[in-house]
């Protein structure tokens, strides 16, 4: 039986925080609902009161029913200046209606002294009675061990200690954060074992950023050590370079790892239409080269690949794109040759064969040279200006 990973998607929150990503609460909604068909297990829809986007997302929430997801909301820990009683930010999280809490806390002891100015023994106690709190309330609540690798590595036992607090206190999942995306996997998985030797009662997640371009390397390292939950968005969109990106994380795991489930079969089929999805909403140019989803993924140019996955596709392509419902497409170009037309050919209802002529005039009209020795074909539309020096050249 194959270990179920849950998959944890923050593209309303931490997607949200990309330079160039402005969800309105309407865009968010329909998101969610997206997010829901494909299957995710949790949704997290952000920061409820930080903004009227959020606090006008959460009320419309209200009258939407998932059915395959949880609604989680995200905030962090009490301030030290108040209980949790008297917190803004945990109270938000009781009564913006989502069924799942989420708060982050500090595991790197500078992190503590400097950002937050407390004690270390002080931060234990703030993040133990913010969990026990939100527990007397929601069915569910996780815990985002924030900056928890670079805490591991300064202080492995107080790094240690912070999971153990959540954990005492009744958190359903220890997310351990890569947040500043400098962890390599080799390190990832080795901690992962560690934390899961020293708390083996404790159920992980992990929450990996982009930085180094490892936030998917990271996260399968961690789920291969034992973790059970992954964070991440949708295109890999977020904070600074992004987030692990769930597109490329869940057929890793299903398809290519084995021993993993994250969607049904059918839900994995939707993978390529949600990623478009997202991005249109965003307003976000799809990425063509992203691995399985991406337009670009099972493309081929050259007429010797082509020539080749003709025969048998798999000796140019690593899986059947529709297990994601990506299609195979070829191009036509000048580097192709003629098996590249005679495939187009089928594709369009047309049947040629090898030794047919007229394959050698079509293949001899794609291969033309562009006139004036240009680079690319068509031209580009020439400019009435005098100072140009490609107009000039061209008059």
């Amino acid at each position: 039986m194959p270990t179920k990973i849950h998959l944890y998607d923050t593209t309303l929150r931490d997607g949200a925080q990309s330079e160039d990503v402005n969800l309105s609460a309407t865009d968010k909604v329909r998101i969610a609902r997206q997010l829901d068909y494909l299957g995710m297990d949790y949704i997290e829809g952000g920061w409820p009161g930080a903004n009227p986007v959020e606090t006008e997302f959460f009320k419309a929430m209200r009258e939407v029913e998932l059915k395959n997801a949880k609604l989680a909301a995200f905030g962090s820990t009490h301030h030290p200046a108040r209980t949790p009683e008297t917190d803004p930010t945990l109270n938000a999280l009781v009564s913006c209606g989502a069924q799942v809490a989420t708060i982050f806390g500090k595991s790197c002891p500078r992190h503590v002294e400097v950002a937050l100015g407390i004690s270390r023994e002080r931060n234990l106690e703030i993040i133990g009675d913010s969990v026990a709190f939100l527990k007397k309330h929601l069915t569910e609540v996780f815990f985002d061990a924030e900056h928890f690798f670079d805490g591991f590595k300064r202080d492995a036992e107080y790094a240690l200690s912070v999971l153990q607090a959540a954990h005492e206190h009744g958190a359903d999942c220890l997310i351990l954060c890569d947040t500043n995306g400098g962890t390599m996997p080799e390190e990832t998985g080795s901690i992962i074992k560690t934390v899961k030797e020293r708390l083996p009662g404790a159920v992980l997640g992990i929450h990996a950023h982009n930085d180094c371009e490892l936030a998917v390397a990271n996260s399968l390292a961690a789920v291969m050590n034992g973790a059970v939950q992954v964070q991440g968005t949708v295109n890999g969109i977020g904070e600074r370079c992004g987030n692990a990106n769930l597109c490329s994380v869940i057929p890793n795991l299903q398809l290519k790892m084995g021993g993993f489930s994250c969607l049904s079969e059918i839900s994995l089929t939707r993978l390529k239409s949600t990623a478009a999805f997202v991005s249109e909403v965003s307003n976000l140019a799809p990425f063509r080269r992203q691995p399985f989803v991406g337009n670009s993924a099972f493309a081929h140019k050259g007429g010797v690949h082509v020539s080749a996955i003709m025969k048998d596709s798999a000796l140019y392509e690593h899986m059947a794109p529709s297990l994601v419902g990506n299609a195979q497409r070829v191009l036509m170009t000048e580097q192709g040759g003629k098996s590249n037309i005679l495939s187009l050919s089928r594709t369009l209802g047309f049947e040629l064969e090898k030794g047919d002529p007229v394959l050698d005039v079509l293949s001899a009209a794609v291969k033309k040279t562009p006139p004036w020795g240009m680079t690319t074909w068509p031209p580009r539309p020439v400019r009435n200006c005098s100072s140009c020096a490609i107009c000039r050249t061209r008059r």
